[in-house]
């Protein structure tokens, strides 16, 4: 944060627990679009729809918020909206709680590389919520690789919360960009 103006810093931290507390309560209410579902439906697969089916109802509705949103811009490639309906897909083995989504976000957001740290290693005990965050894009890309989606497709899972990597891929930087946004 060197080189930015405390305003810029109080902004951009405010816009992150507004992002955190919709996110919060999207969580809660978990509504899935019917539209969005058919849409959904019509891109994937018969055995992609039964692995994005596997996913909690709140990661099933923030995914086709994410697909949604992609559309909106114009994004019609197949494998990238396929991507945003599956890109958390992984969370589906270790259902995460909701505390433990909390936890994970305050620690993340207070120290990020011990939260790192603790998400190395077996999802167990109180490091259970910061593996989950930190592998399950891993374990999702699997998933979806075992169910027949494009390489292309996992990839994009694999890598969607490797910011570092979205300089080199606009594919990715926009599934960063709506996953982000949702």
């Amino acid at each position: 944060m060197a080189g930015r103006a405390p305003h810029q810093i109080d902004r951009q931290l405010a816009v992150r627990v507004i992002y955190r507390i919709r996110q919060f309560w999207e969580a809660l209410r978990a509504r899935r679009d019917p539209e969005a579902l058919a849409a959904a439906r019509a891109v994937l697969s018969p055995n992609l729809w039964a692995l994005f089916n596997q996913m909690p109802p709140n990661e099933q509705a923030h995914a086709l918020r994410v697909f949604r949103r992609l559309q909106e811009t114009g994004c019609t490639d197949a494998e990238v909206l396929t991507a945003a309906l599956l890109h958390d897909v992984g969370k589906a083995l270790q259902r995460p709680h909701l505390w433990e989504r909390v936890a994970a976000v305050l620690g993340h957001a207070c120290c990020p590389r011990q939260a790192a740290k603790w998400g190395q290693g077996k999802p167990r005990g109180w490091r259970r919520p910061f593996a989950i965050a930190a592998q399950h894009p891993k374990w999702g890309a699997r998933l979806a690789e075992t169910a027949g989606a494009s390489p292309r497709t996992v990839a994009l899972i694999r890598a969607h919360q490797e910011t570092d990597r979205a300089a080199n891929d606009p594919d990715l930087a926009l599934l960063q960009w709506a996953d982000a946004q949702e």
